[in-house]
């Protein structure tokens, strides 16, 4: 992760949306002769990969974020009716087309960030019928652009009416929720929040073997608030990828170095939740593990969705490079959702996903924070964002 290929005065050959070859464009120029030639500015990195969203939900928790203003933590709110569970009450009483409305002009604004693929949760229904109508919206928009990777979370947490039968929830979500959600076809990975108060270890462990059972892929909240042993049961399930670990153990940095599991660290919801907790990203980097960043971009947590933002916290916060946080947005990003053979990177058989920022020199994506200095992003090859970035930003 310490180091990247530039290419001064290069170049990308792009046919049917996949990346032939990539050089310097006086090497090119002669083999793509016939081809149509599109001037650029700036500096072309491979489209960011958003491997962790809850973009799918309504109204934004303002009241949440003046509880914290006033010194509540997220149990605390939790108890007092806001939290997740009072986006699950938002959800539930929304109109699917409302909601798809919604996720439509958030998805764009991902989008105007350089942000190409995003993999989108489910979690905010937490009953059968309503994740699978989340699920459904995010499967109607699969296809982008930005492209979509489909997360059921049916255990995102314990709703209302399970509270005091939670044992009861958890047979739910294994025995009727994962049938139908795998019946239904959309879902790519199954998600726990695996997080004192919310799942144990032991029914997170349930969860997950029956939805592998089912044929998803596996990802876990793990570590957030309070060490669990979240990342030490994501390395041992094979998990794609571990997130948030501000909570991490040694032990469990240690698992997931000799992994294949992705530690996915949310350097934005940290901030945004006030709190001094950081993610131990040096210590996972030293020991050997494959870090990417990502938004969290949620209604209460996280409600932002920049990706070169969360990379400049990379480097501020976490202590990372900016050549570490580059590829923790491009190919970490994209191993950590599946697709690492395919997005991440500027690379001959790669989709052919780039975002143009309006910069000299690549370090800078993660230096002028607080604005958006994408000024074009392609999708497989296609066109679908120009923006208002400038070459000549402050310098």
């Amino acid at each position: 992760m310490s180091s990247l290929e530039v290419i001064p005065g290069g170049a990308v050959l792009v046919r049917d949306g996949v990346v032939e070859a990539v050089g310097p464009y006086r090497d090119l120029k002669s083999s793509a002769a016939g081809a149509e030639v599109v001037d650029l500015d700036g500096v072309l990195f491979p489209g960011f990969v958003d491997a962790h969203t809850h973009a799918v939900f309504g109204m934004p928790r303002l009241e949440d974020h003046e509880r914290r203003a006033r010194g509540m933590d997220y149990k605390a709110i939790a108890a007092e009716g806001g939290g997740i569970l009072s986006s699950v009450r938002d959800l539930r009483a929304r109109a699917p087309a409302d909601l798809r409305d919604l996720t439509v002009r958030r998805l764009r604004h991902l989008l105007a960030h350089g942000t190409t693929t995003v993999e989108v949760k489910s979690g905010y229904g937490l009953d059968t019928e309503t994740e699978l109508g989340t699920l459904a919206v995010i499967g109607d928009l699969a296809a982008g652009p930005p492209a979509l990777v489909p997360t059921f979370l049916g255990a995102h947490e314990v709703p209302l009416e399970y509270r005091s039968r939670r044992h009861e929830y958890v047979q739910l979500v294994i025995e009727r929720m994962l049938p139908a959600v795998a019946a239904q076809g959309i879902a790519r990975f199954c998600d726990v929040f695996c997080e004192p108060g919310v799942f144990t270890p032991d029914e997170a462990r349930r969860i997950l073997l029956a939805a592998r059972h089912h044929g998803l892929g596996l990802k876990l909240h793990a570590d957030e608030l309070d060490g669990s042993g979240g990342a030490e049961l994501a390395a041992e399930l094979g998990a794609v990828s571990a997130d948030h670990l501000a909570r991490a153990s040694a032990k469990g940095i240690a698992a997931l170095a000799a992994s294949d599991t992705v530690a996915v660290l949310l350097p934005g919801t940290m901030l945004f939740l006030g709190t001094t907790d950081r993610a131990p990203a040096r210590a996972l980097i030293d020991a050997g593990a494959a870090v990417a960043l990502a938004t969290d971009f949620n209604p209460g947590s996280s409600p932002g969705a920049s990706l070169p933002l969360m990379a400049t916290l990379g480097v501020s916060q976490l202590r990372m490079t900016p050549a570490e946080t580059v590829i923790a947005i491009t190919a970490n990003a994209a191993a950590a959702v599946g697709l690492g053979a395919d997005r991440g990177q500027i690379a001959p058989g790669f989709r052919a996903d780039m975002a143009l920022v309006a910069i000299r020199d690549w370090r800078e994506l993660v230096y002028w924070y607080g604005s958006n200095l994408v000024s074009g992003v392609w999708v497989a090859g296609t066109a679908c964002h120009s923006g208002g970035g400038t070459i000549d930003f402050l310098a």
